[in-house]
């Protein structure tokens, strides 16, 4: 398939983009490169599929020196313009939609970026499958959409009415919008609610990078709600999977409903977060000084993925335990960062 990745040079971006390739398939990969954290990380990435910093200029496809299959471009969701050329000229069969602007915190204090990038720039995209119409578009949600629901695990049929953050509120927005777009013009639609998503290459702006950047340099690690919190922690390579056994799967039309699809994509095993910086402690072979502190705004205690929809849909199920994914993420860690 000729497939467009956006966010491309992002954590799960950069993942898939790998994945895709060596299976096969020819990509263009977008991405703003904003400055959001430190873009050597980003460049980083793409160097490692072979796109070098110095070749990425705005509305300039460069071509990889180590994928025939693989070319990028530097450009925001938000320029409608430059989008609409990007897909008049490429024509996609899949579009998966990855760039957003992340971060739950962040969004509290910086509302308006969240906006601009994932209301808008997805509105974009939307418009652009509209016009130069695709056989699948994928995209990125969140189990942020989930709030303070009690009823767990989380599932797809649960109502999500009640966002706790700006990031959660825009990430629901997509669905909406989504299904809109899916039902006025009939264009597949799937969202993925991802589940915590961690290991190697990971934001350094997410908990395992944090918490790996205190212990390394003998800093306590803020721990909030007292230590009292659990996560679906989901290794990235799982969620690749998740993400490329639906890119195959668009839904249809039926029952007189839009082709029109959300899934949770998960571990469905929730892991306590004392447990998860335990298992750094032990592969970072340091013991962390923990600095607990009360639950932070917009946050949530507990996450917990019901995946049985997307097991029914392809037969999905996680492979890396615990331990082995935090040992991955570790290794690299210490080797990005001592390079």
């Amino acid at each position: 398939m000729k497939i467009l990745v956006t966010g491309a040079a992002g954590f799960i971006g950069f993942h898939l983009v790998t994945a895709l390739l060596k299976a096969g398939h020819v990509l263009i990969g977008i991405d703003n490169i904003n400055d959001y954290y430190d873009p050597k990380l980003k460049y980083a990435r793409l160097s490692e599929t072979g796109i070098q910093e110095q070749d990425v200029l705005h509305t300039t496809i460069v071509q990889s020196s180590i994928y025939l299959n693989y070319r990028f471009l530097r450009i925001d969701l938000s320029q409608k313009e430059d989008l609409m050329h990007l897909f008049s000229t490429e024509r996609f069969d899949v579009v998966v939609n990855l760039a957003a602007q992340a971060g739950v915190r962040y969004s509290i204090e910086n509302p308006d970026v969240y906006i601009k990038s994932n209301v808008q720039g997805f509105l974009n995209i939307l418009e652009a499958c509209r016009n130069y119409p695709v056989k699948h578009l994928v995209y990125a949600s969140s189990s942020s959409v989930y709030g303070s629901n009690k009823k767990v695990p989380f599932s797809v049929e649960d109502a999500v009415d009640h966002p706790v953050s700006l990031y959660a509120a825009t990430k629901k927005s997509n669905e909406l919008m989504a299904y809109t777009y899916s039902h006025l013009f009939n264009i597949p639609t799937t969202g993925l609610r991802f589940f915590t998503v961690y290991g190697p290459w990971g934001r350094p702006d997410m908990a395992p990078s944090l918490f790996a950047d205190a212990i390394l340099n003998s800093r306590p690690i803020n721990i909030f709600n007292n230590g009292e919190m659990e996560r679906d922690f989901t290794y990235v390579d799982d969620i690749v999977q998740g993400v490329i056994g639906i890119c195959e799967k668009p839904p249809q039309f039926k029952d007189n409903r839009p082709p029109y699809v959300l899934h949770n994509v998960g571990n469905n095993k929730p892991i306590k977060l004392m447990d998860f910086i335990a298992s750094l402690e032990k592969h970072f072979n340091i013991q962390a000084t923990k600095n607990y502190l009360p639950m932070q705004a917009g946050d949530v205690q507990k996450t917990f993925a019901d995946i049985s929809s997307l097991q029914k849909e392809i037969n999905y199920q996680t492979k890396t335990i615990l331990e082995d994914g935090v040992k991955a993420f570790v290794e690299w860690y210490k080797s990005y960062h001592t390079a």
